[in-house]
């Protein structure tokens, strides 16, 4: 008899220990919202090395396109904005490691980033093009053969052109955008697979450089970075993006940085 009681003692205590376990996992994956609600803050990854998206000015102060689209949702939200410097490599691993909330830092949606992180309803576009000095002949790829293309890792820049690049060509990757400019400014390389904007930055940085686009390689969206199953403040924030679009305030920040409008696929999530 006692053993049979010490058996079902055993049995009890085990069930207790696994209902525990279970609790414990669930509280453990707290929900992302409640989280940010509770802080009063939230913690938002740009990289500040990619002009105009995020940069410094004469000032130090953190300025750019997605830097003022956060801190409008930071305002919207009515929490307090920290930002968390990031590259384009990192963007994703810091939304999976819990160094950030969300990642608004030229974020393009890619098939391949949807399988890791989820993502909100575009609020920017940006184009993926190989640029050049004026007076190399670039039409195409095919143009590239024999060629040394410097691009960032981590981008869907360096993705699409590694796509396009003819065998003989070379590629050369650097960690940031800043690098890559560098790299370019300074004659390392000729050839840069990047967004428009940079460019003019290497025109500013060395005029004699003269670059410009010689073709683009594809036009993607850029959306909010959320980690998995996070519905409810995935929800919040294409709400926000939609309000926004409508109101026009999307659009003006990205004019007052880029100098256009945004492009029709994006304000139509407006509508």
């Amino acid at each position: 008899m006692k053993n049979l009681q010490r058996r079902h003692l055993n049995v009890l205590l085990s069930s207790l220990l696994l209902a525990g376990a279970a609790l414990s996992a669930v509280t453990a994956h707290a929900d992302q919202l409640d989280t940010i609600t509770a802080a009063k803050k939230i913690r938002i990854a740009i990289d500040m090395a990619v002009p105009p998206y995020g940069m410094k000015d004469d000032k130090l102060n953190s300025t750019g396109s997605d830097v003022e689209t956060a801190q409008l949702l930071a305002k919207d939200f009515g929490l307090e904005l920290e930002i968390v410097p990031t590259t384009g490599a990192n963007r994703i691993p810091f939304l999976q490691t819990d160094k950030a909330d969300i990642v608004i830092s030229s974020l393009s949606v890619t098939p391949e980033r949807e399988k890791v992180v989820d993502f909100s309803i575009p609020y920017a576009g940006i184009a993926a093009v190989v640029g050049a000095p004026k007076g190399m002949a670039i039409t195409s790829a095919a143009d590239l053969s024999g060629k040394k293309v410097i691009s960032t890792r981590g981008t869907t820049n360096d993705q699409e052109v590694t796509k396009i690049l003819p065998k003989d060509a070379t590629i050369v990757r650097f960690d940031d955008d800043a690098t890559s400019i560098t790299a370019i400014v300074s004659n390392q390389a000729d050839i840069f697979a990047t967004a428009p904007s940079l460019l003019k930055t290497i025109n500013e940085k060395n005029p004699a450089k003269q670059m410009e686009v010689k073709f683009v390689m594809k036009v993607n969206m850029l959306a909010v970075g959320f980690k998995k199953g996070e519905a409810k403040l995935k929800e919040k924030v294409d709400a926000w993006v939609r309000t926004n679009l409508k109101n026009g305030k999307l659009n003006a920040i990205y004019k007052k940085f880029h100098g256009a409008d945004l492009p029709d696929e994006v304000t139509k999530n407006g509508t």
